[in-house]
């Protein structure tokens, strides 16, 4: 296992509804439960060597569920900055966020914006949020900033590739995830990283978000090493 090289992790962290009803408990108790296991997982993370993190942590979808259930998400993502900042200061992990995160609630994005500068420097690693996050509004936000900054030039649309127009989307600077993970059993990508994923690696885990932990991470990181990446050619 220790063998495994993995650099990029990135996860669909899928089931906390159903954790929670299984309980018979609120859904933001399953929200609460999943909150406290990216702890875990963070740390299995930096134990294995992985460099960055990437959550879906609230996509663009989201908003349409009920009002309560989405203040109570904000809510907690309040408080899962201020209990994780200092962690991540002792760790030095550094926090990132992709989407369309002006559109937050403000307290949410207040504490977000705080904790992104207070980690700036850190180089221990890098825990990614995808916040109000969708892989087709990423593409499209990539395609209005190409285009705008086109225009400010005065200049002609130039040719684009897949190089330049990566250029465009929010961090371009991340290299595509090796290895996606999805709990709760669903077959689907959910409009997460449409980009990045190309050549991703799928784990499907029945394990809810809640009950994952180092264990789970540990699983899905040897089924990958069991793996033959060929990025679509031949060995």
């Amino acid at each position: 296992m220790k063998d495994v090289k993995v650099r990029h992790v990135a996860i669909i962290m899928d089931g906390n509804g159903r954790w929670a009803e299984r309980r018979g408990l609120p859904k933001v108790e399953g929200h609460r439960q999943g909150a406290r296991q990216v702890t875990e997982v963070l740390k299995a993370a930096q134990e294995y060597g992985v460099e960055f993190l990437t959550l879906y942590a609230f996509s663009t979808e989201n908003w349409k569920r009920p009002v309560a259930e989405v203040t109570a998400l904000m809510g907690l993502l309040e408080e899962f900055i201020d209990d994780k900042l200092p962690e991540l200061m002792k760790n030095g992990i550094r926090l990132r966020t992709i989407g369309r995160t002006e559109d937050l609630f403000p307290g949410a994005r207040k504490k977000l914006l705080h904790a992104i500068e207070m980690t700036e420097k850190n180089n221990g690693g890098t825990l990614n949020l995808a916040l109000n996050y969708g892989g087709r509004a990423e593409i499209v936000d990539a395609v209005n900033k190409m285009a705008a900054e086109m225009t400010e030039k005065g200049g002609r649309f130039p040719k684009v590739t897949e190089e330049s127009f990566r250029n465009y989307l929010y961090a371009p600077d991340i290299p595509d995830p090796d290895l996606l993970i999805r709990t709760s059993g669903e077959l689907r990508l959910s409009n997460f990283l449409l980009w990045e994923l190309s050549y991703s690696e799928m784990y499907v885990t029945d394990t809810l978000w809640p009950d994952f932990g180092k264990k789970e991470f540990e699983e899905a990181l040897e089924a990958y090493g069991q793996r033959d990446r060929r990025f679509g050619g031949r060995k």
